[in-house]
């Protein structure tokens, strides 16, 4: 199974990174490139635990549809969240939230299954797992971005 780990440094308040690791509004921001909509379940504002949002996006010139649900939350320590219906076999992200002097350590660890057997493999290590790998680093400097300025404010406002 493949699994990305990524850790980000974030100058803010856990509380806050927290929040916006879950703002459905946020997300939506940070996958403008692929063209990323909250179509059924939670639509905006926070995720909690037990809710679930589908989104549709444009991955590699093809519009897919991706059902995640949380399915574990301590607040601001930790939440997961597996995917219920999708291109995947399986998928599970782990976010991850310490303080260190006054820094946040956000650590993602994501876990997933390519569908086609033999053939997703063979995927994995051509291009999804980097191209996994740099949406993920995409979003977490949007993340970062809102947390480390005042911009955390327009999203986490609305809650």
């Amino acid at each position: 199974m493949p699994t990305i780990e990524l850790t980000t440094k974030i100058n803010s308040k856990i509380d806050i990174v927290f929040d916006l690791s879950r703002s459905i509004d946020l997300h939506k921001i940070s996958t403008q490139n692929t063209k990323e909509e909250a179509v059924a379940g939670i639509k905006g504002g926070l995720i909690n635990l037990n809710e679930s949002v589908t989104w549709r996006a444009k991955h590699f010139g093809i519009y897919q549809t991706l059902t995640s649900k949380i399915t574990s939350m301590q607040k601001p320590q930790f939440f997961i969240d597996e995917m219920e219906k999708g291109i995947f076999k399986s998928f599970k992200h782990q976010h991850l939230f310490s303080e260190t002097a006054n820094i946040i350590i956000m650590i993602d660890i994501f876990e997933y299954i390519s569908p086609l057997g033999i053939l997703g493999r063979i995927a994995d290590s051509l291009f999804l797992k980097n191209y996994l790998r740099k949406f993920l680093i995409e979003r977490n400097e949007i993340i970062k971005e809102y947390a480390e300025s005042q911009k955390w404010k327009d999203i986490l406002a609305k809650e």
